[in-house]
């Protein structure tokens, strides 16, 4: 099925819930914008998109997602570029991406013209929420769930696709204290931690919840074969500067998400002639290299973080604090870089800014 912004049926919102936003107080997943869009799957098929005022869902107890967890989502940002159009950072990425969880999911892969034009016209209905202000952005957020009405453990054969967005501020609003995991495990090879599934964030909601009663605010997760080697962060990626490289656990063995942020700072970082290393990289090394005065820079990487400096580090009640942030070199280019390209105030040279 080819899908044009124009074979979209938009029903609008009779009046506008834009008033009551307070832009400049905006609290990151609080505040969702007049419209979403929704496309159904049933009979083999993907049905046409809908766009309609933003509504709560009418669903059956039985509806296969609630049970066995057929759910996968994405993160995107829109912003407003410096004539006050819609920019979009790399959303064809995101598709790919959502239907690498969908096929490992066992969902139906999604048309890139219902994805690309559907989001598209659902950012240029909602253009005027889209933040004006630095470190803000529009959140878009395609996910699709399984909703047949059966609780036999079975493939579901229905499913719906929707994307809902809203006004985000900064995600982090001060470096991040780091708690390093090595009691619970948040993927193995084979399973899903490539994906966005939902289940990757719902077992990480308890160990999570542990170490902010300790004080920390995110989880650095490690291997669950030695609970030595590092590999994502909670919502983020995650880079290390150890002297003059910078470091990234590699992506080969499928338990880390392949972040669209992740890979704009790879290309990023060898466009400027830095040199960067994806592999294996153990707390251990880490550790060593800050007794040694080697380790310059910590941060994660992602859409909702964008770039987010790593003020601490603690392993086994060792805390590896990190030099001020102010004076760090390699994280305050790419985050400057960055949104430089985002808000389309210099040339994107890598096509990674779509427009609504």
């Amino acid at each position: 099925m080819s899908v044009s912004a124009t074979d979209i049926s938009i029903k609008k919102v009779e009046k506008s819930r834009l008033s009551e936003v307070d832009f400049s107080n905006i609290q990151f997943g609080k505040i969702y914008s007049d419209h979403m869009l929704i496309a159904n799957y049933e009979d083999g098929k993907w049905k046409q998109p809908e766009i309609m005022p933003f509504h709560n869902l009418t669903l059956s107890p039985a509806t296969t997602f609630f049970h066995y967890g057929q759910a996968i989502f994405e993160g995107i940002k829109a912003y407003k570029g410096p004539d006050g159009e819609p920019l979009i950072f790399r959303p064809r990425d995101n598709w790919k991406r959502f239907n690498k969880s969908a096929v490992r999911m066992a969902m139906p892969e999604i048309p890139e013209d219902i994805f690309i034009e559907g989001l598209k016209a659902l950012i240029k209905l909602d253009e005027n929420w889209i933040p004006a202000s630095e470190d803000t952005a529009l959140y878009i957020r395609p996910f699709m769930v399984a909703t047949d009405e059966f609780i036999g453990v079975k493939t579901a054969e229905k499913f719906s696709f929707m994307i809902i967005t809203s006004p985000a501020g900064p995600y982090y609003s001060k470096p991040v204290s780091i708690y390093v995991q090595d009691q619970y495990v948040r993927a193995f090879p084979g399973g899903i931690g490539f994906t966005k599934a939902a289940g990757n964030y719902g077992m990480s909601m308890y160990p999570t919840q542990e170490i902010k009663k300790m004080g920390y605010d995110q989880i650095l997760w490690t291997d669950g074969f030695e609970h030595k080697y590092v590999q994502e962060i909670g919502t983020m990626n995650v880079f290390f500067v150890i002297g003059d490289t910078v470091i990234t656990p590699d992506i080969k063995h499928d338990t880390i998400l392949a972040g669209v942020t992740r890979d704009s700072v790879l290309a990023l970082l060898r466009e400027k002639g830095m040199k960067v290393e994806e592999r294996t990289l153990s707390i251990d090394e880490i550790a060593e290299a800050y007794k040694a005065g080697q380790l310059k820079e910590a941060f994660g990487t992602g859409t909702a973080a964008s770039i987010a400096p790593i003020a601490s580090l603690t392993y086994h009640d060792v805390t590896m604090q990190l030099p001020p942030v102010e004076t760090w070199e390699t994280a305050n280019y790419l985050k400057k870089t960055l949104a430089d390209i985002r808000y389309g105030r210099v040339k994107d040279n890598h096509n990674w800014v779509v427009k609504a």
